[in-house]
């Protein structure tokens, strides 16, 4: 185990973007210090009733995760800002949430739990929903009814003892959705109770949804 003294402050890195820009932003980030990361394929939802009237309202989208230190992570955010132009519309967005426990890598480590010191003054959350396939849109309508402005969805597979089911005597693991929205924190609690009440996440095998403190964002507009 690490002493307090010891540890590192390590933050993850999300940065959401379109598809063919993922794999450049990991190349420019191994360049500036960061080790790598981990690429995920999704889908961004746009508001938009032209859109949504030429069936273009989903848009592809590439999801680039980090565990890095955090005042190198910052740093190299700074850097992938000033290329990649977040804060342009639709250039993409970045954000860091904290990490107090890391096994696993050797670039960066923390092994023992440390509370969270000092995080920048943010107003944002990130709403996690894991859900079975087909009801992703459903979180994000119930979601931008209460105010949220969309969200990314993201293909899984889980496992679990009310998400098995059997075909002629094998256990098929059910296709899950995983939903990632910010919300500003003044609407958190009303998009989760609506997304609560519409998607009956309290009952057994309905899905998962949990929140974390935003420390960082770029390229979000009110």
């Amino acid at each position: 185990m690490l002493n307090n003294s010891d540890a590192i402050d390590i933050e993850k890195i999300c940065i959401i973007v379109n598809v063919g820009l993922g794999s450049k932003l990991l190349k420019k980030a191994k360049n500036y210090g960061i080790s790598g990361g981990t690429l995920l394929l999704g889908k961004g939802t746009v508001n938009n009733p032209i859109l949504e009237i030429l069936c273009l309202s989903d848009v592809r989208k590439e999801i680039v995760l980090m565990i890095v230190d955090r005042k190198l992570g910052r740093q190299v955010l700074d850097k992938l800002n000033e290329e990649f132009k977040f804060a342009k519309p639709s250039h993409g967005i970045a954000f860091t949430t904290s990490v107090c426990s890391l096994i696993g890598t050797r670039s960066c480590k923390r092994d023992n739990l440390i509370e969270e010191r000092g995080v920048d003054d943010n107003m944002y959350h990130a709403i996690t929903v894991i859900v079975d396939k087909g009801n992703a849109e459903y979180v994000i309508d119930a979601a931008t009814k209460a105010g949220a402005k969309g969200g990314t969805i993201i293909n899984a597979r889980g496992s679990g003892i009310h998400e098995t089911s059997k075909v002629f005597s094998m256990e098929i693991e059910p296709e899950k959705e995983i939903v990632m929205i910010l919300s500003e924190k003044a609407k958190t609690e009303e998009i989760v109770t609506s997304i609560r009440e519409q998607l009956k996440i309290d009952e057994p095998g309905k899905g998962i949804l949990y929140v974390q403190d935003v420390n960082k964002t770029y390229g979000l507009f009110k």
